[in-house]
């Protein structure tokens, strides 16, 4: 048995995507997040950059006793993963393993990225499946708008529809898309419409999600099973500063309800977060507030 909790950091919100995944999946384990909301966007930074924010909120993580960090963010994994492995003693889990080794055994050979500029660029997706899937027909497209459209909620509208189809209208002939940043699910309504009939739309946090879970139980590392999961949310403003909120709501509702967002805090300061759900048709909305 291990109560310490399970660490999780992305750029911003969308690393959420994630954290939703693996809090479904394991609901009497205790998450710390941390939206590293200053540094937005990593997607555009420099490898040398990304390499000391993620040693940074690693780091961070460890002092608040994480059994297991999951870095919740397609360019920090892709970039970075592997040099900060060698650097921290606790077991680190990125978006892209999990995934490859999800297609190698669905035996899934055409495959579509879309990732931020900086994933893209760095060839993590090509090199890790080129490494297990030989005969991969790989297809990637930067889409450096959407990360930044999900941080500011524009993920229905038609700006959103708009881009979306600019991004994907020259992926063709897939059997699977990778949503290869941990926003993009947040689209994935529109993302679902772009595409043929049939072409598996993969969330790497389900994948990520799975492989946590059997981390944890190979290596007995489970909180009490009776034990009723506490979420804690550290987001950076512009000056670097933290802010904690502790998540005490959480609840699945139609995906045309925005009433979240006009909701009456009483004059307290609150976060709303949400994704949608893994069949689109509804909205998982995450309540916080300032500790």
């Amino acid at each position: 048995m291990d109560t310490r909790p399970i660490g999780m950091f992305d750029s911003g919100v969308g690393g959420m995507t994630v954290f939703k995944e693996i809090s479904e999946a394991m609901p009497n384990e205790d998450i710390i997040y941390i939206g590293d909301t200053a540094s937005f966007p990593y997607g555009s930074k420099s490898k040398e950059t990304i390499i000391e924010l993620t040693r940074k909120r690693i780091q961070e993580l460890i002092e608040k006793n994480a059994k297991l960090i999951v870095i919740a963010c397609g360019t920090a994994t892709s970039q970075a993963l592997e040099e900060v492995q060698k650097e921290f003693d606790v077991p680190i889990i990125g978006i892209i393993e999990p995934t490859v080794k999800y297609l190698k055994e669905k035996n899934i050979k055409k495959v579509g990225v879309i990732a931020t500029v900086g994933t893209i660029r760095s060839n993590g997706w090509k090199n890790a499946l080129l490494k297990e899937i030989q005969d991969v027909e790989l297809q990637n497209r930067e889409c450096a708008m959407l990360a930044p459209m999900a941080e500011e909620g524009w993920t229905e509208n038609e700006i959103a529809k708009l881009a979306v189809h600019e991004y994907l209208k020259g992926l063709k002939d897939m059997d699977a898309l990778i949503l290869g940043c941990t926003h993009y699910p947040l689209f994935k309504k529109l993302i679902v419409e772009e595409l043929k009939p049939g072409t598996e739309v993969i969330n790497t946090g389900e994948m990520v999600s799975k492989e946590v879970e059997n981390y944890i139980r190979t290596n007995k590392m489970e909180n009490e099973k009776n034990h009723k999961a506490n979420y804690k949310i550290y987001l950076t403003d512009m000056q670097g500063n933290k802010v904690t909120y502790v998540i005490y709501h959480k609840y699945t509702t139609n995906a045309n309800d925005f009433s979240y967002a006009t909701r009456d805090t009483k004059g307290k300061r609150e976060v709303s977060l949400t994704t949608c759900t893994d069949d689109t048709k509804n909205r998982l909305v995450i309540w916080a507030a300032e500790e």
